[in-house]
C-alpha cells in the first residue's frame, strides 16, 4: 500500500519530469521559429543603466547578443501551462481514476501563481516581439522601462487585494517574533516584494545564469511548499524547475536562445506570489540571495556615479564586472550556481526551523 506521503513524492517527481521531457521535445520547434523569424535583438545595447555608454559591455557582448533569438522563456511558462491544464483536463475526465490525483489545479494553491505566470509572460511576450521586430512606437527598445513597472505594479496589486480580500490574509511571519498583523499594509508590501522579485530580472546576462538561478530557487520553494502541506503548490513549482533545467541544457555556452522579458517576468512576478503563499517572505532575501545581490549591485553603481563621480564595478551587474576583470563567462555562471544552491539550501533550513 503507498502511503498518502509516498504518493505526493511520486506525484512531485513525476510531473516535474513530464515537463522537463516535454521541454526538450518542444526545444526544436521553438528554435526553428526563432531562428526562422530572426527573433533577436537587430543591434547591441548602446547605454549602460548609469546613461553612459556601455563600452565594456559590448567589448564582451556585442556579438552575442545580437543574432541570438529572445523569447527561451516561452518553453518554460508554455510547457507548465500545459501540463496543469492536461492533468486538469484529464481529472475532469477520469474523476474517479488514479489519474485524477496528478492533477494540481486547485483554487487555494495554484490558481493565483498560474495567472500571474501566465499574465506576466504574455506582457513580457510583448516587449520581446517589440525589441525583436521593432513595433510599435518603442522600436528597439520594447515597453518603455516606466509603462513595464506600472504593469508589474498592477500585478502585484491584483495578487495582493486576492490575497487580503478573498484568503483573508494580513498577517506576515517575522522572526524572533511571530505573525504579526499588518492590515491594509499587506498590500503594499506584497506589491513591493513583486517589484523587488521582478527588478531581479536583470540576472538575465550570461549564457545559463538566469535558467541555474530560477531552478535552484523554486526547486528550494517546492520543498518549502511540500513542508508546508501544498502539495499542489510543491507540484507547481518543481514543473517550472523541470522546465528550468530543460532550458538550461539549450541555454549553457554556447546559448542556442535567450530566456528574454516573457521568461524574466513570468518568473520573477510569481515567485513573490509562491513566498507569500508558503508564508516565507522573510526567507526570500536568501533563497534568491543572487537576485539581492545582483540588484544590489546595479544600485550601488547608480548611487556611486551620482554621489562620487566614481565607479565601485567595472560594469554592472556584478557578473559583468567579474567578466571585465578576466573570468570566462562559463566560470562566472558555475560559481554563480554553486552560491545559489548553497542559499537556497540555508534559505530552506531556515524556512524549516521554524
Amino acid at each position: 500500500m503507498i502511503t498518502t506521503l509516498t504518493f505526493n513524492i511520486i506525484k512531485i517527481f513525476t510531473l516535474a519530469t513530464l515537463a522537463s521531457t516535454l521541454a526538450v521535445i518542444l526545444t526544436p520547434l521553438l528554435t526553428h521559429f526563432l531562428y526562422k523569424n530572426q527573433l533577436w535583438k537587430k543591434s547591441a545595447r548602446k547605454k549602460a543603466i548609469s546613461g553612459e555608454d556601455a563600452v565594456i559591455f559590448n567589448n564582451l557582448h556585442r556579438e552575442k547578443e545580437v543574432g541570438t533569438p529572445r523569447m527561451g522563456g516561452l518553453l518554460i511558462w508554455v510547457t507548465t501551462v500545459f501540463i496543469i491544464f492536461l492533468f486538469a483536463g484529464l481529472s475532469a475526465i477520469f474523476p474517479d481514476d488514479w489519474i485524477a490525483q496528478f492533477n494540481f489545479l486547485s483554487r487555494s494553491q495554484t490558481w493565483l501563481p498560474l495567472f500571474t505566470l501566465v499574465v506576466a509572460s504574455i506582457v513580457g511576450l510583448v516587449d520581446d516581439l517589440l525589441v525583436t521586430k521593432g513595433w510599435g512606437k518603442y522600436i528597439g527598445g520594447g515597453i518603455s522601462f516606466r509603462k513595464r513597472l506600472l504593469l508589474v505594479a498592477l500585478i502585484g496589486l491584483i495578487g495582493s487585494i486576492w490575497f487580503y480580500q478573498k484568503l483573508g490574509w494580513d498577517t506576515i511571519f517575522i522572526p524572533f517574533v511571530g505573525d504579526v498583523a499588518i492590515g491594509l499594509w499587506y498590500i503594499p508590501l506584497f506589491i513591493a516584494v513583486t517589484i523587488a522579485c521582478w527588478s531581479g530580472g536583470i540576472i538575465d546576462g550570461l549564457d545559463g545564469l538566469a535558467g541555474g538561478t530560477f531552478a535552484s530557487i523554486f526547486g528550494a520553494f517546492a520543498i518549502v511548499a511540500f513542508s508546508t502541506g501544498k502539495i499542489d503548490l510543491a507540484a507547481f513549482c518543481a514543473v517550472i524547475t523541470g522546465t528550468l533545467f530543460s532550458f538550461l541544457w539549450f541555454n549553457v555556452p554556447p546559448a542556442r536562445f535567450y530566456m528574454g522579458e516573457t521568461g524574466i517576468l513570468g518568473l520573477t512576478t510569481v515567485l513573490s506570489v509562491i513566498a507569500f503563499l508558503t508564508d516565507s517572505v522573510y526567507v526570500l532575501p536568501i533563497i534568491a540571495g543572487l537576485l539581492v545581490v545582483t540588484v544590489a549591485s546595479a544600485i550601488i553603481q547608480l548611487l556611486s556615479k551620482k554621489f562620487r563621480n566614481k565607479k565601485v564595478f567595472h560594469s554592472t551587474p556584478i557578473h559583468h564586472h567579474f567578466e571585465a576583470l578576466g573570468w570566462p563567462s562559463y566560470k562566472v555562471t558555475m560559481r554563480a550556481w554553486i552560491v545559489g544552491i548553497v542559499l537556497a539550501f540555508i534559505g530552506v533550513a531556515v524556512r524549516l526551523l521554524r
